[in-house]
């Protein structure tokens, strides 16, 4: 049975449970209406009513046999899902089917009922609860059926099915349902992915989703406020293509509009040979910068960039070539930034979407979706607070609402996208909204497809003001990303890591902790709010910071090998041999590693990826913990190695595999030797 046609039983059995639901207010609302006529009902002929009755069982019936099929397949997947080895479970999913299956059963007139699982943070009530019973008896109480919440959780805990996850459940206080977790069930995960020696993602259904993000514009230097949207966004494609979407990385620069009309003139007055020999442009922001003073202060310069653009935009041969060079010597600039920060971009500018703005605006015309508005034509999205797009200028013109309007359209319709994600700042938030509803308004998008706008807070300095060099300019990425290294080697000499490593793992240690700060320093914070940029606090060996984690790891790994065990004799020995649990601090520990699924779903659905370094820490808390309590290699003496416990060895290996997985969505590269 194919997971398409166990969607359709889930739909049915939901059809089927909404039509009980109508019938059953109907009985209910007839019945608090009876007469003394025994043979009517509230005006109602009493063989109506029993019809009524009737039909409602054959319903539950319905519901009965339609959930019977769903759980036989959600079984038989279940045990191809086993088979493969490839796949790993979500606690939360699997324990919130378990109790909502508990309570439809346990009361089935319920409709709808509250399914509320959550973890605990204190082992004397569980790993996880389920606090579905004081809401549910609240819901009860309302319906005059009188029960206390403690009964309730009684009764639903006697409906929970057996499961290989659960290891007991208790009721404790006001009705909470204590829920504790086998430790059978982690052994076999954490064995899984070491004789695996990679982690693998919890099942999701495959989409194709576009993340864009970077965005700089050209003829400009890329700064620090394109930091965040490079780091988040470059996280974020990396999250959904390690759970197995079609991810396509978009680079949305600015390559089209006014300015290029100036920068084609300049260019042809200060090198008028361009045509055939190619202009030695190195400093594009000085080219643009002397541009920009000629097109403000002298009229006629300003009159040639105009009939420029409109050259340009008329594709004139001689316009196009001075385009795609000032184009060319930015793209090598930008291109350099990615390859330091290890970032992937598909490039599309706005050029791109041209010919597909001269079509939107056929189209919105032709549905009757522009409005005149003082000679401009513009889109209201028809909601309420809303500012309109404008799509077409008074000069004609197009504008970034007309090439954002066409990239939708043209990521939905020819690219097929089901998830378009936009990756910039909060103060672009309004307008991403009101480009959705334009969108839906116009039937680009429709209920099935996800729109996101992950927006973020600007970077300060450390006076808490936006980020500027002292002489108040903005901050260069190529510049910090060099302060980085050299802080970088800076606190590794300091630590005297130059006298134990080579020239070689000195420099892979350096970028390392240089670009991984950087990025850490910006994914560990909540994105919504602004964050201090300091080097001395993203330089910190303690705390929740890179340096601490990438140590954390470089730690973890160096255990197996003190122990003289590769990975690969690793991943045999997990064959055969169970992960040791048995100490708390090793359950403890294993606990936080088999919560990786549920970690990733939750940031999917989010998209804020400081839940992930959360994570990290909460890996390297527990690791320190169960390694200052539980011996994994020990030594005499002479420094000899006596016993080996490989069960624990096991467990540093399963800690690792999710770490560097973890750093991998984050950008950070782990290195050997640190």
């Amino acid at each position: 049975m194919t997971t398409i046609n166990l969607e359709n039983f889930h739909k049915r059995a939901t059809e089927a449970e909404t039509e009980i639901a109508l019938l059953r207010k109907e009985i209910e609302f007839l019945r608090q209406n009876v007469t003394t006529n025994n043979f009517m009902i509230n005006s109602v002929p009493i063989d109506e009513y029993v019809k009524l009755e009737q039909e409602n069982i054959k319903l539950k019936y319905r519901v009965a046999i339609l959930k019977r099929t769903v759980k036989a397949e959600r079984a038989k997947l279940g045990n191809k899902l086993k088979m493969t080895e490839n796949n790993v479970i979500s606690i939360y999913d699997t324990l919130s089917n378990l109790f909502k299956e508990a309570i439809s059963v346990a009361y089935p007139d319920v409709c709808d009922p509250p399914v509320i699982i959550t973890s605990s943070n204190n082992p004397k009530f569980g790993d996880y609860q389920c606090n579905s019973a004081m809401p549910l008896s609240k819901q009860l109480n309302n319906n005059e059926i009188r029960t206390k919440p403690q009964d309730v959780a009684k009764n639903i805990m006697s409906k929970v099915e057996e499961s290989s996850l659960i290891s007991k459940l208790e009721v404790n206080g006001a009705g909470f349902i204590n829920i504790y977790l086998k430790r059978e069930f982690a052994q076999s995960t954490l064995n899984t992915l070491v004789k695996n020696g990679e982690a693998f993602p919890p099942y999701t259904k495959k989409q194709k989703v576009i993340v864009d993000f970077s965005s700089p514009n050209i003829a400009k230097e890329m700064h620090v406020g394109h930091l965040r949207s490079t780091i988040i966004g470059d996280s974020i494609a990396r999250l959904l293509e390690f759970l197995g979407h079609d991810v396509l990385r978009i680079n949305h620069i600015g390559d089209w509009g006014t300015q290029f009309g100036m920068l084609i003139a300049h260019l042809q007055d200060k090198f008028p040979d361009y045509l055939s020999i190619s202009p030695p442009i190195t400093d594009l922001q000085s080219f643009y910068k002397e541009s920009k003073t000629r097109f403000d202060g002298d009229e006629e310069f300003k009159k040639r960039a105009y009939n420029c653009v409109v050259k340009l935009q008329a594709f004139d041969s001689d316009m196009i070539k001075a385009w795609q060079l000032i184009c060319d010597v930015s793209r090598k600039e930008f291109e350099k930034i990615y390859t330091r920060l290890d970032i992937k971009l598909i490039e599309r500018g706005e050029s791109f979407y041209q010919k597909h703005m001269e079509a939107i605006v056929k189209d919105l015309e032709a549905k009757g979706l522009l409005e005149e508005d003082e000679g401009r034509k513009v889109m209201w999205s028809k909601e309420n607070n809303e500012i309109p797009l404008t799509i077409v200028k008074s000069d004609g013109g197009f504008t970034y609402d007309t090439s954002d309007m066409a990239a939708i359209k043209q990521r939905i319709e020819e690219e097929k996208a089901d998830w378009v994600i936009y990756v910039t700042d909060a103060g672009q938030s309004m307008h991403f909204q009101v480009l959705k509803n334009c969108a839906k308004r116009a039937s680009i998008i429709e209920s099935r497809h996800r729109i996101d706008h992950v927006g973020f807070g600007v970077v300060l300095g450390n006076d808490k003001k936006k980020f500027k060099t002292r002489s108040g300019d903005t901050v260069k990425l190529s510049d910090l990303l060099d302060e980085g290294l050299k802080r970088a080697l800076e606190k590794l000499i300091e630590k005297e890591r130059d006298k134990v490593l080579t020239e070689e793992e000195l420099k892979i240690a350096q970028e390392s902790i240089a670009y991984g700060c950087i990025k850490y320093a910006d994914l560990s914070h909540n994105r919504n709010h602004e964050y201090v940029f300091s080097f001395d606090k993203m330089l910190e060996d303690k705390g929740n910071t890179a340096v601490y984690l990438l140590y954390a790891l470089t730690r973890i790994r160096s255990i197996a090998r003190a122990a003289n065990i590769s990975q690969e004799k690793l991943r045999k020995i997990a064959e055969d041999t169970p992960i040791s649990l048995e100490h708390e601090k090793e359950w403890k520990l294993a606990k936080v590693l088999i919560k990786f699924p549920d970690v990733l779903i939750k940031i999917t659905n989010n998209l804020y990826l400081h839940h992930l370094c959360e994570y990290c820490y909460e890996i390297s808390c527990a690791f320190s913990e169960f390694y200052d309590n539980c011996y994994c290699v020990e030594k005499n003496e002479l420094g000899e190695i006596v016993n080996v416990n490989i069960g624990r060895i096991l467990l540093t290996e399963a800690t690792a595999i999710i770490m560097e997985k973890c750093f991998s969505i984050l950008g950070l590269k782990s290195v050997t030797r640190m």
